[in-house]
């Protein structure tokens, strides 16, 4: 027995390099975090080792609502179940290849009949029922010579945290919507104020001039003008209601709830979140931002799964062992003639099979390809949209900075010609003029920092919102 396994084993060495993997080539390579540079991109911004977003990186707006919004939606949204769900099955699936890996062993017990034809078997066994009452147990096992079921296993565990961490990313993407959203009804709301604010503003200066018509000091062009401006004033307002009530509406599908339960939302109570960078970006987001960790997750997978092609190319050893009682009937089946023995090692290799085993791996090798270029693309992506969150928040800093000061300069006049009302050296009319740019950058204030909010909102999501850093060790050799 141990030299025919012998045997076995040489000629199976020997025939296996009758198929040939051929080389690996890989044309890309992942990408090291520390050799993307954004320092003058982001010049001139402050630097904090602690600038990284925490866990509840939305409280900074300082809005009790808005956490109990982002709370709710944690606990109860469909959006992060569905995401849980693929994690639980991902994880599933590696314990699958994992228990692919030991050995199986089964029992049965069945009644088996067979009637042959007379003619065919003769008198003497044919033209009857025979009846065999079998017990078995069998025993199977593939030893893992190659390491290919380890990798396959590896490769779903893999797979397994990228779907963990993607379960987590779709926490941070839920605030973040939930946040923006939010962001957008309070802006609604000062739309609403300055847009009623002109309707009135708008009513006086009608009802002004509809006076001054019929004194014969206005004609009719200046009376269809200011009913023009008065109606399209009115058009604001009633939009800004109905965008008040979609929102309310968003944010209640958002955390997962019916639109009943939009009404109870109150009026935003936002604070305006400094803006603040960490000292080591490059470096770190690789394990803060999910999308990123997930991805180089999937690189390894990958990696995983060349290991496992190449091992297919080798000789694969099972094992099988069947021990059984078979009698006719069941007073003799515990009998010693009963006992039923079968089983033995099995080596089996490829010779020829038409390019499937190297078609298998350069599909392989393509995957790997694919997943680090999604990985590098990410990893730039990333990058990226903290450019773009840093640079937008510094740019609307700018222009809040900017149009705060004309609108100081515009609520000083309009209070100097109100001085000149008072005095009897303007019209009511001057003055309501003099109102209409304070309304006007009123309003684009409120989208000003509006922008600047959401631009916080991006930059803490391109962070990684809160992450604890969990990435695969990119400098391990594979």
């Amino acid at each position: 027995m141990r030299r025919s396994l012998f045997l076995l084993t040489c000629g199976a060495a020997l025939l296996s390099g009758c198929t040939s993997m051929g080389p690996l080539t890989f044309a890309q390579t992942p990408r090291d975090p520390a050799t993307l540079s954004a320092s003058r991109t982001l010049g001139n911004v402050a630097l904090s080792p602690a600038a990284w977003p925490d866990e509840r990186w939305w409280s900074t707006f300082g809005d009790p609502q808005l956490d109990a919004l982002i709370d709710e939606a944690l606990e109860n949204s469909p959006t992060l179940a569905m995401a849980d769900a693929r994690a639980r099955k991902a994880q599933a699936q590696a314990g699958v290849a994992d228990a692919a890996r030991l050995p199986s062993v089964g029992a049965s017990a069945q009644i088996n009949g067979i009637q042959l034809p007379e003619g065919l078997a003769g008198p003497k066994v044919g033209g009857k029922l025979n009846v065999a009452d079998v017990l078995m147990l069998s025993l199977k096992f593939s030893p893992d010579l190659w390491g290919q079921s380890r990798n396959r296993w590896e490769a779903a565990v893999d797979n397994a945290h990228a779907a963990e961490i993607d379960a987590r990313a779709a926490r941070v993407t839920l605030a973040a919507n939930i946040a923006r959203t939010y962001i957008a009804l309070s802006q609604a709301f000062d739309l609403q104020d300055t847009a009623q604010a002109e309707l009135a503003r708008s009513a006086s200066a009608l009802h002004l001039s509809e006076q001054r018509r019929q004194a014969g000091i206005d004609n009719g062009i200046t009376v269809d003008s200011r009913r023009s401006a008065a109606a399209a004033a009115q058009q604001q307002a009633q939009l800004a209601g109905q965008r008040i009530d979609a929102l309310r509406t968003a944010l209640a599908t958002l955390i997962g709830a019916d639109p009943d339960r939009g009404l109870s939302i109150t009026r935003p109570q936002l604070a305006q979140p400094r803006l603040a960078i960490p000292s080591e970006l490059s470096s770190d987001l690789l394990a803060r931002r999910a999308d990123v960790v997930s991805a180089r997750w999937r690189v390894e997978a990958t990696q995983r799964g060349i290991d496992a092609s190449k091992a297919a190319f080798y000789p694969s050893l099972n094992l099988s062992a069947i021990v059984g009682l078979v009698s006719g009937g069941l007073s003799d089946l515990f009998n010693s003639k009963a006992l039923l023995l079968n089983g033995g090692p099995a080596l089996s290799l490829p010779i020829f099979e038409g390019g499937l085993l190297r078609s298998q791996l350069r599909g392989s090798e393509a995957d790997r390809d694919l997943a680090v270029a999604t990985y590098n693309q990410t990893l730039l992506n990333a990058i990226r949209e903290v450019a773009d969150a840093v640079q937008a928040a510094r740019a609307l800093d700018d222009q809040i900075a900017s149009a705060t000061e004309a609108r100081t300069a515009a609520a000083s006049a309009h209070a100097q010609v109100q001085q000149r009302y008072r005095a009897g050296l303007a019209t009511r009319l001057d003055v309501l003029s003099a109102e209409q740019p304070v309304l006007q950058l009123d309003q684009l204030l409120s989208s000003l920092r509006a922008q600047r909010r959401t631009a916080s909102v991006d930059l803490d999501q391109a962070l990684g919102g809160g992450i604890a850093p969990s990435a695969p060790d990119p400098t391990a050799s594979k």
